[in-house]
């Protein structure tokens, strides 16, 4: 049993900081063909959307860590109340840092910017990242899940959402 779930834990921490890493090359990669070409693509506004997405997955990596590392202890039950503190804070201002960005969203719509896709396609994956993070499960990796995905009635809150509801902050 501890096996397989410091397996998943481990697969879980390395593939969001892995994405981390390897959406960060994909984005120098993309600055620097179009920087060639003589044209950006992008503007700050996409770099704040990116800049938040990179943020929320260095949080779900370090999560990921964190029980990875309780699991080799033999340690099955919630993060200390001191590294859940840590996420409840970066909830905070995960939350500030999205109202900054529709603003931003809102800026840009009034101001008819040009560059309102990619903007748009991070700020909503960031989004993504921090609903399936903080508050609901989205994701579903194993043929297992997916089948206790169909059958439940309703989406589950994701282990980090439920260890802050446990842990009253």
């Amino acid at each position: 049993m501890r096996r397989k779930i410091e397996k998943k834990y481990y697969s879980l921490f390395t593939g969001e900081f892995t994405a981390t890493f390897a959406f960060a090359g994909v984005w120098v990669l993309y600055l620097k063909l179009y920087s060639s070409l003589g044209t950006y693509l992008t503007s700050y506004y996409s770099l704040y959307a990116f800049a938040l997405l990179e943020f929320l997955l260095l949080q779900g990596s370090l999560y990921w860590y964190l029980k990875l590392k309780q699991a080799r202890q033999d340690i099955f039950t919630n993060l200390p109340f001191n590294q859940l503190r840590v996420f409840y804070l970066l909830k905070k201002l995960n939350l500030f840092l999205f109202t900054i960005g529709a603003i931003l969203l809102i800026y840009q719509l009034v101001t008819m910017q040009t560059e309102l896709f990619w903007f748009i396609f991070l700020y909503l994956f960031a989004l993504v990242e921090y609903i399936n993070y903080f508050h609901i499960r989205l994701s579903y990796m194993s043929p297992e899940e997916i089948k206790e995905f169909r059958r439940q009635k309703e989406f589950k809150p994701s282990k980090l959402a439920k260890e802050l509801k446990d842990c009253k902050l």
